[in-house]
């Protein structure tokens, strides 16, 4: 005889399930939150460390110059799989080499001046990309969650036949949450291409790692580069020959004279100082969407040809066209800023999201000041725990444990914030702290 479930247990399933969805939403918002601010990662560089040198251009002669440096003053350590010179460009023009060692920052005769010291900036591009956890995990989730963001986009516009008709209607009453249900409604409509894209580029950069291992598992004895090959480029054919310093002189010097439209960014040496090193250089097509094409040269320089990443297959070009979609890396600061104003506007659209829900459940009876003040924490308290984080490396310095100061300056506003209530609501305790954290910052950077 199957006995009843009782009230109590439905009770505890529903509070269950409410936390569930409210992780899942605190998520959302902290991955549309790091990814609103991550459209100024250049700009976060040169706050970080102004006083690195810039420069418009280096000539090719100083880049080997420093690649010669860089490689042997890493004598008597393991070797370096891979050696990457960013040259310099419009939003960040610092030429900097980075190997499997170490970071430094070159002045425009190719001289090593200073390491780079980036923490915070790595912190937050890592903290939007996989959350901070092991890549394939932590893309994985953020994948899923950018799909999650596609279907409540478009299960919202079909909740909502009227959305797009009453698109400026914006009643001022806020009897019942109408005012905040219309402006989550008008946001969400006015937001809705950006919304769409920014999520599925997100949903296909983060997924396409967890797919791409599953295929090498299955299909290439585990190889992930090959399953990468035909929308990417496979390594070219090296016969082996000389294992001196590789030669970037002529590579830089063809593409300058052969490619003139293509503008050069990142010099790749891979495998450096063995018989299969070769140069790759990535170089932005103006006014295309893609991050850039892949151009292959061996060690003296010698052209061994291109991905076609511009010119290839539409699916090449497609691939290569979905990061700077996702990030804003196109059409310089007015689209960053853009980007920035409808990042905004996402999490504003999490964040009523969630409020409307509880202020429903409230109207049916039930109500739950807990989970209320802990969503008023993670809306206001994630901001400022990622303001403390800024504040501490500005302080303590580059080695700073920024994560462990992120997470548990989180969590330590969310037990606050269950513990408090219903008693304490920290809404506004958490929105003053955070302005003068922000005050703090400016003012610490303006002392510099």
């Amino acid at each position: 005889m199957n006995r009843p479930i009782s009230k109590e247990a439905v009770k505890r399933a529903l509070s269950a399930h409410a936390a569930i969805g409210l992780l899942a939403s605190a998520l959302l918002y902290l991955v549309c939150l790091t990814g609103t601010l991550v459209v100024f990662f250049e700009e976060w560089q040169r706050i970080e460390q102004p006083a690195a040198p810039e420069m418009a251009v280096i000539p090719p002669e100083a880049v080997q110059s420093a690649v010669e440096t860089v490689l042997a003053s890493e004598k008597g350590k393991p070797a370096t799989r891979h050696l990457y010179v960013h040259l310099p460009t419009e939003a960040l023009p610092r030429a900097t080499i980075t190997t499997d060692h170490q970071a430094v920052h070159l002045d425009a005769d190719g001289a090593v001046i200073m390491p780079e010291e980036i923490a915070w900036s790595d912190f937050l591009l890592a903290l939007h990309y996989r959350l901070n956890m092991p890549a394939i995990v932590g893309m994985t989730i953020v994948g899923a969650l950018g799909a999650m963001i596609v279907a409540l986009a478009i299960s919202g516009v079909i909740a909502h036949p009227r959305i797009f008709r009453d698109a400026f209607r914006l009643r001022a009453r806020d009897r019942g949450g109408i005012a905040l249900s219309d402006w989550h409604n008008r946001l969400s409509v006015w937001t809705l291409p950006f919304s769409v894209a920014v999520a599925l580029t997100g949903a296909l950069i983060g997924l396409a790692s967890f797919t791409g291992y599953g295929m090498a598992s299955g299909f290439y004895g585990g190889d992930v580069e090959a399953v990468y090959a035909p929308v990417f480029g496979g390594e070219p054919e090296i016969a082996g020959g000389d294992a001196g310093v590789p030669d970037v002189v002529p590579a830089l010097q063809m593409m300058e004279r052969d490619f003139p439209r293509a503008i050069p960014y990142y010099v790749t040496l891979h495998e450096p100082l063995t018989a299969q090193q070769h140069v790759q250089i990535v170089a932005e097509h103006p006014n295309r969407l893609i991050f850039g094409e892949y151009y292959n040269f061996d060690a003296a320089g010698r052209y061994l040809g291109k991905a076609g990443l511009a010119d290839g297959q539409l699916g090449q070009q497609l691939a290569a066209s979905t990061y700077n979609l996702h990030f804003g890396n196109y059409g310089g600061l007015a689209v960053k800023f853009a980007y920035f104003a409808f990042g905004l506007a996402l999490c504003a659209i999490i964040a009523t999201g969630v409020y409307i829900w509880l202020a429903k459940r409230r109207r049916r009876g039930i109500d739950n000041p807990r989970i209320r003040n802990v969503w008023d924490g993670v809306v206001w308290g994630m901001p400022l725990a990622l303001t403390v984080t800024f504040l501490v490396r500005l302080t303590v310095g580059n080695d700073a444990p920024l994560m462990p100061v992120f997470w548990c300056a989180t969590a330590l506003i969310l037990v606050a914030a269950m513990a408090l209530a219903p008693r304490w609501k920290v809404r506004a305790p958490l929105q003053i702290l955070l302005i003068a954290g922000v005050i703090a910052c400016c003012a610490w950077l303006a002392a510099i």
